[in-house]
């Protein structure tokens, strides 16, 4: 099982790559979301041990608490995430024109849209929750923030959030089916609630739907862009 974590991460980023390359109109979107995202790799060090602790390339993840899965995995599923919907929902996007930008919604703009990083670590500081949940509470309040300040992104961001869940499941099940004791052996039961569902645990999938909700629409609440269905 010791690569189990490179090949999960690889197969997510040869995923990104077909939606990449068979999708030429939503390529920036991709790459600037993925690039951007990736960063968070260096949160890895917050999760392991006390959320999981994956083998990893030579042992990175033990030794420093960083490894190389996590700069993968975060570039694949962030660019997978902000597309799914415009793949299965069909449109475009245009820059919203000056009158709807000056709209009072949007006087807390850059508040909104960086809310998830000082949730994150007010939660991680002042309580004493696995930081999983740190996150996914993080990431759902940014996401209801983003539905007040882009109400016309409501459809993108919660159907956004149940199609990466789906894909989550999936992928996650297609990885149980070849490692079915993986999530016993890497996963910290003992410190989350410890419900499984179909053997996945249900952090994870609190983690897949949060990070949908707010990364369907992150690319066109950071650009002022607005779906189109021309």
């Amino acid at each position: 099982m010791h690569y189990v974590w490179l090949i999960w991460s690889l197969i997510s980023l040869l995923i990104w790559g077909v939606l990449y390359l068979s999708n030429p109109a939503f390529r920036k979107e991709m790459m600037s979301i993925s690039l951007g995202t990736m960063l968070f790799g260096f949160t890895e060090p917050l999760f392991v041990p006390a959320y999981w602790n994956p083998p990893s390339l030579f042992d990175l993840a033990q030794r420093t608490g960083f490894d190389i899965e996590s700069f993968i995995f975060t570039f694949a599923i962030a660019g997978t995430s902000s597309v799914l919907y415009r793949v299965i929902y069909k449109g475009n996007v245009m820059k919203m024109g000056a009158s709807e930008m000056m709209h009072s919604r949007h006087r807390f703009h850059i508040y909104f849209l960086t809310s998830p990083i000082p949730i994150f670590l007010a939660l991680a500081i002042f309580t004493k929750l696995n930081h999983i949940y740190c996150g996914v509470i993080a990431m759902f309040a940014g996401a209801l923030l983003t539905l007040y300040c882009r109400p016309d992104l409501k459809w993108k961001i919660w159907i956004g959030g149940f199609l990466f869940l789906l894909y989550y499941f999936v992928f996650f099940l297609s990885l149980l089916a070849v490692f079915p004791n993986y999530v016993v052996h890497v996963w910290n039961l003992k410190a989350l609630t410890g419900i499984l569902l179909l053997g996945i645990p249900l952090e994870e999938l609190l983690f897949a739907f949060s990070f949908g909700m707010l990364w369907s629409s992150l690319y066109e609440h950071i650009s002022w862009y607005k779906i189109t269905n021309s």
